[in-house]
């Protein structure tokens, strides 16, 4: 304290709070602002912990979307049916060992008919249908050689599991008909085959009968 300075008691203590009362406001505005920085940086990492942080293994999910029943029912719905070229009869084959035997103990003539049901694959095979023989003249140089119609016999109904087991020859994978007729043995003829089957489909099939055959 210099000299001529005159301290009132009581008085000192004021003075000195308001020579130092700048620097307490001072010191309190940086708290302040200091506080309120870290109030607002503590806010925004909170807000940041709650969102769920993408894992770099994990894909990204699947939205499973729920179909209605009918795609449901579409998924298994069975194969359509395969049309009628696929594994059903396609065409008719008469076989090479198809021939007319001469009258024997007094019995007549006998046509014997060996007929395969093939489908689309050429493969032969076992069908119901409704089978019809039929006898023509040959035509000799002739685009179709089919003639004269020289008899034709009543169908023979193989729809049935029994009776079209009856005619079945598993071993030639083949059906096996015989008809009786009064015809030359030295002349040449066409025999033709159709078959009707149960889809409603004809199918039908040719064979040249020569002479010894």
């Amino acid at each position: 304290m210099e000299q001529g300075d005159v301290r009132i008691p009581g008085r000192e203590s004021e003075w000195s709070n308001r020579r130092n009362s700048p620097r307490i406001s001072a010191v309190l505005s940086v708290i302040g602002r200091f506080s309120a920085y870290l109030l607002l940086a503590s806010m925004v990492l909170c807000t940041g912990c709650n969102e769920p942080q993408p894992s770099v293994n994990d894909a990204t999910p699947v939205r499973q979307v729920d179909r209605p029943a009918e795609a449901e029912r579409a998924a298994v719905e069975p194969v359509a049916a395969l049309p009628a070229g696929g594994f059903s009869p396609g065409g008719i084959t008469i076989l090479p060992l198809t021939e007319l035997t001469r009258p024997t103990d007094g019995q007549g003539q006998q046509l014997t008919v060996y007929v395969a049901l093939v489908d689309a694959f050429g493969s032969q095979m076992k069908a119901p249908g409704t089978f019809r023989i039929e006898l023509y003249d040959y035509v000799q140089r002739s685009a179709d050689p089919k003639g004269q119609r020289i008899a034709i016999w009543p169908d023979i109904d193989l729809t049935g599991p029994a009776e079209n087991h009856r005619y079945w020859r598993d071993f030639l994978r083949a059906y096996e008909f015989a008809v009786s007729t009064q015809i030359a043995a030295d002349k040449t003829y066409v025999v033709e085959v159709t078959c009707l089957i149960p889809a409603g489909r004809r199918l039908s099939g040719r064979w040249t009968l020569r002479p010894g055959s």
